[in-house]
C-alpha cells in the first residue's frame, strides 16, 4: 500500500483534464506523473532511499507537491514544515528527525534567518528566486546521472508515510507518525462521505504543510480526480473571483477563512451557484459565524473534526439539513469513538468525556518517544485530549465541549502554552509565565499571557514582551495581549490556576 500510487495511478484515468491550476498555469494529470517522476528520480541520486526523512520547507508552490508525492512513492518520509518557522524550531525538528535533506526557498536562507553550516550530514537543497524553474539545474543533472532504475512504491501499510510535528503540553514537539494505511483509508473515506467526484473543482486555500492542506484537500482532490486550485496567498476577493469564473464547487478552509470570506463576499456580492459544498475544520467555529454565513450566503457550512494524530475522525452530514452548528457529525467509515470520564468509564449521552479514537485513520505513535505513545493510548483507544458529548436523541452526534489538554487554536493552528510560557520565561525579567487562550471573532482564539516579573527586574512593557516572543517563534504562537500580575493564582498543590486568570481587552499589542 502507498499513498503515492494510489493517487498517480488515479490520474491514469484523466491524462488530458487538469488535476492542478497553480497561478493560472494548468497541469495536466500526465504532467503531474512526469513531474512526480522527475523527482523520484533527483531524490534518488541525491541518496533518498527507504526511511529517509525529507524534509520541505518551501511556499505553497508545485515543488512541493512533486517533491512531497515522489519522496513517497520511494518509500521516503515527507517532512512538511511551516515557511514562517524560525531557525531554533527548524533546528530542532531536522535534528529530531534525523532528515536527510531538506529543501528550502531562497529567502529562508538569506544571512539571519539559518545557519545551517555546521550540519555536514544534513544535505540542503535551495530553491531559487527563479520560482518554479529553481531546481531544473538539478533535475538534468539527475537525469545525466542515474541509472533509470527506480525501485517504486516500496511500502507497506504501516510505513511511516508523514512525520508532522505537534506541540504538547510538556517539553518540545512531537513528530506524528502518520502511514500509508492511515493516508489512504482516511482520504477514501472522506470521497465517500463528501461525495466527492471527477466533476468537481476545488478551490485549495489552505497551507499545505498542514493536515488539513495536505492530507484533507490536496490528496483528496487528486484521489477523486477533480481539479485542484491553488493559488500561493490567500487573497479572499481574488479567491471569490476564481469561484465565478472558474465554476468552482468545493471549497475547504477554517474559520478565520470564512470571517474573512464573508466581509469580502459582502463587498462583492459574488456568485456562488456553482459551489457545491463549504467544509470547516481545524478549530471550532462559533454559531454565530455559521449562522451569519448561511444567512447571507444561503450555503450552510459543513464541519468536520479532526486532528494530527488521526486525521479526519468525524463529520457532518452531506445533507444540509441534518448539518448542525457546533456539531461535528458522525464518525467517518471505519472509525469509531467512544467518550470516557477520568477514570476510563464510558459516559452517557449528554455528558461530557474526553473522546477516543478508534480505526486505520490513527496514527501509529510519536516519533522516537515510546513513553508518550503508551501515555496517548487507553487499551487500543488514542486519547485526543478533547471534550465532548454525544446527542441524547442521536447518540451518534458529536459536539465538542472543550480541550483538556491546554491547546489554543488560533486561526486553525495549534498552540501548546507550555512552549510559549518556556520562551516568555527566558526574558531576562520573567518570573513566570501562565498562556491562555482569549475569544476572537476573526481568529477564534488569540494567544495571551500572564507575566510575573522578577522582583528587581528593568521595567518592561507588552510590547518589549511580543517582540522579544516574536524573534523566537513563528507568529501565530506569540501573545497577542500580555498582562502583568503580582503574583499567579495556585491551588494548595501549587499549581497554576489559569482559569482564575482573567485576560480581557482589545488586542492592542499585535
Amino acid at each position: 500500500m502507498n499513498l503515492a500510487k494510489l493517487l498517480l495511478e488515479k490520474q491514469e484515468h484523466y491524462a488530458n483534464k487538469p488535476a492542478i491550476i497553480y497561478e493560472g498555469q494548468p497541469y495536466s494529470c500526465k504532467d503531474l506523473k512526469d513531474e512526480v517522476k522527475n523527482y523520484s528520480n533527483l531524490l534518488n541520486w541525491l541518496g533518498i532511499k527507504k526511511g529517509d526523512r525529507v524534509a520541505i520547507q518551501l511556499p505553497k508552490c508545485m515543488e512541493f507537491i512533486f517533491l512531497h508525492l515522489a519522496a513517497l512513492s520511494l518509500g521516503a518520509v515527507t517532512l512538511p514544515l511551516n515557511p514562517a518557522y524560525n531557525q531554533e524550531e527548524v533546528k530542532y525538528f531536522l535534528e529530531d528527525s534525523g532528515s536527510k535533506i531538506l529543501f528550502v526557498d531562497h529567502e529562508l536562507v538569506q544571512p539571519g534567518r539559518y545557519n545551517l553550516e555546521n550540519k555536514s550530514d544534513l544535505k540542503v537543497v535551495v530553491r531559487g528566486s527563479n520560482g518554479a524553474k529553481g531546481l531544473v539545474p538539478l533535475l538534468k543533472e539527475a537525469r545525466i546521472h542515474s541509472s533509470g532504475n527506480i525501485y517504486q512504491y516500496q511500502t507497506g501499510p504501516d510505513d511511516t508515510a508523514l512525520l508532522c510535528y505537534t506541540s504538547g503540553t510538556t517539553g518540545r514537539p512531537k513528530g506524528a507518525m502518520i502511514t500509508h494505511r492511515n493516508l489512504v483509508t482516511n482520504t477514501l473515506a472522506l470521497q465517500e462521505k463528501w461525495k466527492w467526484t471527477d466533476s468537481d473543482a476545488l478551490l485549495h486555500v489552505l497551507p499545505i504543510f498542514h493536515i488539513h492542506g495536505l492530507c484533507v484537500a490536496l490528496h483528496g482532490g487528486l484521489n477523486a480526480g477533480s481539479t485542484v486550485i491553488l493559488h500561493e496567498k490567500f487573497d479572499p476577493q481574488e479567491r471569490l473571483r476564481a469561484i465565478e469564473e472558474m465554476k468552482v464547487t468545493m471549497f475547504m478552509a477554517v474559520p478565520t477563512i470564512y470571517y474573512r470570506f464573508l466581509q469580502a463576499w459582502r463587498k462583492l456580492n459574488s456568485d456562488l451557484s456553482s459551489m457545491r459544498v463549504f467544509i470547516s475544520g481545524s478549530a471550532p467555529m462559533s454559531k454565530e459565524l455559521f449562522e451569519e454565513f448561511q444567512s447571507a450566503t444561503g450555503f450552510r457550512i459543513l464541519e468536520r473534526y479532526g486532528m494530527t494524530e488521526t486525521q479526519m475522525i468525524t463529520s457532518n452530514p452531506y445533507e444540509e439539513e441534518r448539518r448542525l452548528p457546533g456539531s461535528v457529525g458522525y464518525p467517518l467509515p471505519g472509525v469509531q469513538i467512544r467518550l470516557v470520564s477520568e477514570s476510563g468509564n464510558d459516559v452517557r449521552p449528554g455528558e461530557i468525556g474526553e473522546v477516543c479514537i478508534k480505526g486505520e485513520n490513527v496514527f501509529k505513535g510519536y516519533w522516537q518517544m515510546p513513553e508518550k505513545t503508551r501515555d496517548s493510548f487507553f487499551g487500543e483507544w488514542f486519547r485526543s485530549g478533547d471534550l465532548g458529548y454525544q446527542d441524547e436523541k442521536d447518540e451518534m452526534r458529536l459536539y465538542l465541549a472543550g480541550r483538556s489538554k491546554e491547546l489554543i487554536i488560533s486561526g486553525g493552528f495549534n498552540v501548546y502554552p507550555k512552549e510559549v510560557e518556556e520562551v516568555l520565561c527566558q526574558h531576562e525579567s520573567v518570573q513566570e509565565a501562565a498562556v491562555t487562550g482569549i475569544s476572537d471573532s476573526e481568529y477564534g482564539e488569540k494567544v495571551a499571557a500572564a507575566i510575573v516579573l522578577k522582583k528587581y527586574s528593568c521595567p518592561v512593557t507588552s510590547e518589549e514582551i511580543i517582540a522579544f516572543c516574536k524573534e523566537r517563534l513563528v507568529n501565530y504562537k506569540c501573545p497577542r495581549k500580555v498582562i502583568f500580575l503580582k503574583a499567579l493564582p495556585r491551588n494548595a498543590m501549587g499549581k497554576v490556576q489559569k482559569h482564575l486568570i482573567k485576560i480581557t481587552g482589545h488586542n492592542e499589542n499585535y
